[in-house]
């Protein structure tokens, strides 16, 4: 129990010794031209000996950059949470994502997914104005690359830890078409033909295969936690 303990401090020390360098380089970033002084807001790992991921507030605002419906200028604290939430729930995926071989994202894949998120904007200049916002210079900028290429692994293992084993059956598909699409369809379109099922089918499939995956990675993410280390160390 003693040698326990011993290993339980030791390890203390390690997190303390890294958190403090972590934020002697985040103020080297500072004062090599950053405007405003960042802070660390989160850790998060799955063991005392791995070394955690870390959340900044700039952190928190790249994700809300991201986001078109949400406030850049002066972002409310509900919404700040929710970025927070959403980061740890993303590094807990990318550090599962980081133990299973895998090749990094392309070159043509991360500008795939930068155009993807573009589209979401009134126009890239609107988007870049919005980077610059946080501290970027622009879609080439190298962090935010690095974010892009971040997401792309975590989709590329929620698609082979989740969506590739997800099963949609006709039966699932005739059900979800006669009690939500179709009441749904009458409801927004009174004056329309109902499309047939048919017609719709593939939408439907691509729905149920989301709402399933969405449901499998609820479930990881309540398992996640319990065996995870996130230390939330200030309110963003």
């Amino acid at each position: 129990m003693r040698d326990y303990n011993k290993l339980g401090m030791l390890c203390n020390q390690i997190k303390k010794i890294f958190l403090e360098c972590a934020v002697i380089v985040i103020f080297v970033g500072i004062s090599l031209g950053q405007k405003t002084v960042d802070k660390i807001i989160a850790t998060v790992s799955y063991s005392p000996l791995e070394k955690p991921e870390i959340i900044t507030y700039s952190d928190i605002l790249w994700q809300i950059a991201l986001s078109p419906d949400m406030s850049i200028e002066s972002p409310s604290k509900e919404e700040l949470s929710a970025a927070l939430e959403l980061l740890i729930q993303q590094k807990l995926l990318l550090l599962e994502a980081k133990r299973l071989p895998r090749n990094l994202p392309s070159e043509s894949e991360v500008k795939q997914e930068i155009e993807r998120i573009v589209h979401r904007f009134p126009s890239i200049f609107e988007f870049e104005k919005r980077l610059r916002s946080v501290g970027f210079t622009s879609i080439r900028d190298e962090n935010f690359q690095k974010i892009i290429e971040d997401r792309l692994i975590i989709e590329k293992y929620i698609d082979f830890r989740f969506r590739s084993f997800i099963v949609i059956t006709e039966r699932d598909e005739q059900k979800y078409y006669r009690e939500i699409f179709v009441p749904d369809f009458r409801r927004r379109n009174p004056e329309l033909l109902i499309p047939s099922f048919e017609k719709v089918r593939d939408r439907i499939r691509e729905t149920l295969v989301e709402i399933k995956v969405e449901q499998e990675i609820s479930k990881f993410m309540d398992d996640a936690k319990q065996r995870a280390e996130i230390e939330i160390l200030s309110e963003p």
